[in-house]
């Protein structure tokens, strides 16, 4: 959802179809085939409702499925979610960032290839956000338990001197200001989706799939909605849920 909200905001007249898979959720430290048997599945659906373009807004599936995807149905673009670590590695002071990912994205050849052009520039600390997701696919983003589980995970990079945090899962976000709260006002947090919509924005685009004409959201669910709903209405506070 955090990144369907930055995609709805470059494009908010198109036609969506968001499918959560949180019947199977986390996926952090679930197998890669395992991953791509859903990716196979939720793909069948998307294209079976019509889907022209496909965002894999997952870290942990893109490092484990993508390529499985982009193989198997040649015909459809997909999009990939890209490590931050680039942006971090450039705005760095003081030569040190966190990374904050599942297990998955942390094993991933993405993830494991990007941080090998830039370890040699600045250090990179790496924790499992342990407990982030389950937080957020509960509804809960703020209070005490939220800030007990980010502290968890979030102390350890900051003890290594690191300035930025590159928030490596696409539901972290969602505890953002739980993150920078603990983090303090003068470490930086950074949120790959707007990146991600862009570039869903720019295949879009070259590949003559913009429709503006077609605006709708339908919203399914592996499992009960009453979580996705709720982010939903977040995202979308002043649209009707379907």
């Amino acid at each position: 959802m955090s990144v369907f909200r930055e995609i709805v905001r470059l494009l908010p007249e198109e036609k969506y179809v968001y499918f959560s898979d949180n019947a199977h959720c986390p996926y952090g430290e679930k197998t890669a085939g395992y991953i791509q048997d859903r990716a196979r599945a939720i793909t069948t659906t998307l294209l079976g409702k019509g889907c022209g373009i496909i965002v894999v807004a997952c870290n942990t599936a893109t490092a484990a499925a993508i390529r499985t995807l982009r193989t198997e149905f040649p015909d459809t673009p997909f999009i990939g979610m890209e490590p931050a670590v680039k942006p971090a590695a450039l705005g760095t002071k003081t030569g040190v960032i966190g990374v904050l990912a599942t297990a998955g994205t942390l094993k991933g050849s993405k993830y494991l290839k990007t941080r090998g052009i830039y370890e040699d520039e600045v250090r990179i600390v790496e924790h499992v956000g342990e407990g982030f997701v389950e937080l957020v696919e509960r509804g809960i983003f703020t209070g005490p338990e939220a800030e007990e589980t980010v502290r968890r995970s979030l102390r350890p990079l900051l003890d290594e001197g690191a300035d930025t945090i590159v928030l490596g899962c696409t539901h972290y976000p969602f505890l953002r200001d739980t993150i920078q709260a603990i983090a303090g006002p003068d470490i930086r947090i950074i949120d790959p989706a707007p990146a991600v919509a862009r570039q869903t924005l720019r295949v879009m685009s070259e590949k003559g799939l913009c429709d503006p004409s077609g605006y709708g959201i339908e919203i399914l669910s592996s499992g009960d909605p009453a979580s996705v709903l709720q982010i939903y209405s977040m995202v979308r506070p002043d649209q009707e849920k379907e």
